[in-house]
């Protein structure tokens, strides 16, 4: 009994103590929590606070950047031309990013057929080991800076592309031209990118619209646009380290070469570049084969219900012939298209003239215009995907939305400049991107040995005339057709049937 009256006694004890701490505790939370109202950590952190700082209340160690004035003019392209002929092009930005890029006028139309998608693997092989780095090193030192680097092979151009925050800009150009001039190709990497190369244009196979693309280029000419894109697999399998050697030394000689940048001070970059560039052989290389546009069909069957179906003609003069060539974009925009899931897009909507075809036929899954254009000639036309059922009915309305472009009045005044707003607004958003920006630096400066300003562009579309619209317009299709179709062909017409209705107008 004496025990537990003991123990009673000393548990109240406790309990009293507890709370006299508990009291104690929150009496000083609140004395430190007065005293520290209105601070600068209350501030910073969010809290509760009596007594904010002020608007100008400056941090410690923070010095603020002066405002940019309402107007920035737009900063001008600088180019150096190396002494062996490698050309440096820059423009500088108030961002505090930049993009990197090497471009060299290389791609499919320099292969042979013992050559054929050797572009492709440099492509998958552009950030691999070199004679001064391994893959892991080349991985962890983009990393390491929060950098985003790519490449991309087309039938024109092979461009290596790096993206990080400008302040390591030199980092960035030394690991971007050491992975473009000194590849290592060792044996078990060019296998296992030769795996990967295969399963990628596997699956590029299978989607239509790039099947299509690529089918007009091979049915459509005649020459080195000819050369596929996407390579069969038996040509992926006869590449290998000797061969990618040899199709770098004919095709990346300094004249070829163009190292484009944008957000950097040009002065600085050349600095860096030159003793990395200046050594690179400056012999002119092998010329651009010629290509001929010829026209035709391609028909490939495949389990489907569906059909899809590309109409095209070409483009004479190419990018090179800028009058036509903005012709051209605002006809794309003039078309226009959609799919049944498809709004708001460039060039898309309620305005233009195939996107009201979704609407009105069901059997229509997607229709838009579509062009690809090069440096001397092009591509421009329709692709649709319908139900197979419903494929003459297709062509038919594609045709008749195209030489409605050729045929004075079917166009109005209004459609035209909405038309070319659309075009100019897609060309300025394009451009957003430093990394889109560079690669047009690039582009141009290989076709040109300029860049000419966006605005230079933006004014050929505004002269654009209805009269333009129809001229341009009935030269293209005057063109041969070429004409590509896949899934459920058949009920598709016959090749003379289609080319008919445009020889007529």
């Amino acid at each position: 009994m004496y025990r537990a009256v003991s123990g009673l006694g000393a548990l109240k004890r406790h309990r009293a103590d507890a709370q006299m701490m508990n009291i104690a505790i929150r009496s000083a939370s609140t004395s430190v929590a007065q005293s520290s109202s209105g601070g600068f950590w209350t501030w910073l952190t969010g809290a509760r606070s009596n007594a904010l700082p002020p608007p100008d209340f400056a941090l410690p160690g923070v010095t603020i950047p002066p405002s940019l004035p309402d107007l920035v003019e737009p900063s001008k392209t600088k180019i150096t031309t190396l002494s062996n002929g490698v050309k440096i092009a820059s423009e500088t930005s108030a961002g505090p990013s930049c993009s990197v890029g090497v471009y060299v006028d290389c791609g499919s139309v320099y292969e042979a057929p013992e050559t054929t998608g050797a572009s492709q693997l440099l492509k998958t092989m552009a950030f691999a080991t070199t004679t001064n780095r391994s893959e892991l090193r080349v991985v962890r030192e983009i990393e390491a800076i929060g950098g985003s680097a790519k490449a991309s092979a087309s039938r024109e151009m092979m461009s290596y592309t790096y993206g990080a925050l400008k302040t390591y800009m030199p980092e960035m150009v030394e690991v971007l031209i050491d992975c473009v001039r000194n590849p290592a190709f060792l044996d078990w990497e060019v296998k296992e990118q030769i795996l990967r190369l295969k399963a990628e244009l596997a699956k590029a196979s299978s989607n239509p619209e790039k099947l299509l693309l690529e089918a007009l280029h091979s049915t459509g000419y005649y020459g080195a646009l000819a050369n596929p894109l996407i390579a069969s697999e038996s040509s992926i399998s006869r590449l290998n380290t000797d061969v990618l050697e040899q199709f770098i030394a004919e095709n990346y000689t300094a004249p070829r070469i163009v190292l484009a940048a944008s957000g950097v001070d040009h002065d600085e970059l050349v600095s860096i570049a030159e003793p990395l560039l200046s050594d690179i052989p400056s012999v002119t290389g092998t010329t651009r084969p010629k290509s001929t546009y010829v026209g035709g069909e391609y028909r490939r069957t495949a389990d489907s219900l569906n059909t899809d179906v590309a109409l095209a003609f070409e483009v004479p003069g190419g990018w090179l012939k800028e009058k036509d060539f903005a012709t051209v974009s605002v006809l794309q925009t003039l078309l226009g298209g959609g799919g049944t899931f498809s709004w708001g897009r460039q060039g898309k909507g309620l305005h233009s003239r195939l996107n009201h075809l979704v609407t009105e036929f069901d059997q229509i899954k997607s229709i838009s215009a579509f062009k690809d254009v090069h440096s001397n000639t092009g591509i421009f036309g329709i692709h649709a995907s319908t139900d197979a059922s419903f494929v003459p009915k297709a062509i038919d309305l594609a045709a008749r939305e195209l030489t409605s472009l050729a045929t004075p009045g079917q166009v109005d005044q209004s459609q035209l400049d909405r038309a070319k707003a659309s075009a100019k607004s897609a060309i300025l958003a394009n451009l957003e991107s430093k990394a889109s920006l560079t690669e047009d630096m690039g582009r141009q400066v290989l076709a040109f040995g300029e860049r000419k300003p966006v605005e230079h562009l933006l004014k050929a579309i505004d002269g654009v005339t209805l009269k333009d619209v129809t001229t341009v317009a009935e030269k293209i299709i005057s063109s041969p057709l070429t004409m590509a179709s896949h899934g459920n062909v058949l009920n598709m017409p016959t090749y003379e049937s289609v080319s008919g209705k445009f020889s007529s107008k």
